[in-house]
């Protein structure tokens, strides 16, 4: 694994606009950055990342197992208690999911760490299922880089099988796909999410979350008063189970990605039970409930809210010592307590690895990098490549 310094091609704002590609910079700093490129082995893809991704992904959906048939662990994950038989009901049916991202401490040898598992609303995937991968095939094209160079990149292929394989169960049914407004990245993961919809097959409709209504007898409709029947929505489980019409979902029958049970795997409150369940794994990182546990075990640990997106309201201790906390909305619903695990670092910037995966297969990898010790929304993203 290493880091590259790299020419910008002269004409990728044009193309990122001629792409769909809008939120390339935000708040006037750059979101994706080609200065720089990460180069890997196909071993150390292969060994390293995509096996240890399948595997704690399966290690999380025991964990799901665990936590659904005990009440004081679903109480800790701070379900509200209405929700409880629907979410269990949801998992033993076995509804199917679409994908999740796993974001990875990794430096090119030894295990690979995981930080937690974004399983229900992870973002940056058109920049990695897409944009990525055209920047490679243009740096090719250009000379810039080997033809022989590869990329782990099969996430837009994966996408567009997983939709062919939901729409044969779900014929003539019509997808919607919904986010918040004034989100540019929000809206635009669900077009390049929608697009491979519609790629497969599947009739498609958009409506923002905040204009899903309530229609006569128990259904969600949208703007079109047309009934709601299946939905991606790109907003958390914490949030729906909170809002006014959350009654509501228990008799709507909307079929959902991601599905109910996805609020149990999503949620960090998984990383201390996947702790006590596969103890000194080599994946997985210490992990409690309490501060005092954490105390106990470790000199430096990380606080982080069980609900928290975009590393808001996260801090790191050292001997007892905050030496850094990032702001935001979250806390209120409680912490839990992570053994501190530095990022790697390559020159000035932390480098935090984000594996894909597609219907539990691991398929792709998004590079976030940051001069700050803790990975937040603005964060650059950063192409890769494989040569061996």
């Amino acid at each position: 694994m290493i880091r590259f310094p790299s020419k910008e091609r002269p004409d990728w704002q044009q193309r990122a606009s001629q792409f769909g590609f809008h939120f390339h910079t935000m708040y006037g700093q750059p979101y994706w950055d080609e200065t720089n490129y990460y180069q890997f082995t196909l071993e150390q893809i292969e060994a390293d990342l995509e096996a240890p991704s399948e595997t704690i992904h399966q290690l999380c959906l025991q964990a799901v197992e665990n936590v659904l048939n005990d009440d004081a662990l679903l109480a800790k994950f701070q379900i509200p208690q209405p929700f409880w038989d629907w979410i269990k009901a949801s998992w033993q049916n076995q509804e199917p999911c679409l994908y999740a991202r796993l974001d990875l401490a990794y430096n090119g040898s030894g295990d690979a760490k995981l930080y937690e598992n974004n399983a229900d609303t992870p973002t940056s995937l058109y920049e990695s299922g897409f944009w990525q991968w055209l920047w490679l095939e243009d740096k090719v094209n250009r000379g810039d880089i080997h033809r022989r160079a590869d990329q782990f990149n099969s996430i837009q292929e994966k996408l567009v099988q997983r939709f062919a394989r939901l729409h044969q169960d779900n014929l003539g049914e019509v997808l919607h796909f919904a986010c918040c407004k004034d989100t540019e990245e929000d809206r635009g993961t669900v077009q390049y999410l929608q697009d491979c919809a519609e790629e497969a097959g599947i009739a498609c409709k958009f409506v923002y979350i905040e204009d899903i209504g309530h229609g006569e007898g128990e259904v969600l409709t949208d703007l079109d008063d047309q009934v709601i029947t299946w939905m991606f929505k790109l907003y958390p489980w914490e949030f729906m189970l909170r809002e006014e019409y959350a009654p509501l979902l228990l008799t709507a029958k909307v079929k959902w990605l991601e599905p109910p049970w996805k609020a149990i795997i999503s949620n960090k409150a998984i990383l201390p039970v996947l702790w006590q369940m596969f103890p000194d794994h080599p994946n997985l990182l210490p992990a409690y409930f309490s501060e005092q546990d954490a105390k106990q075990h470790l000199s430096r640990y990380v606080k982080k809210p069980i609900f928290a997106r975009e590393g808001a309201n996260v801090s790191i201790y050292s001997n007892g010592e905050e030496i850094v906390h990032s702001d935001g909305p979250y806390g209120e619903e409680g912490f839990i307590y992570q053994a501190y695990y530095p990022m790697p670092k390559f020159g000035d910037d932390h480098t935090l690895i984000g594996s894909w995966l597609i219907d539990y297969q691991a398929c792709g990898l998004s590079i976030r990098e940051d001069k700050a010790l803790i990975t937040q929304d603005l964060s650059r993203f950063v192409p890769h490549i494989i040569v061996d």
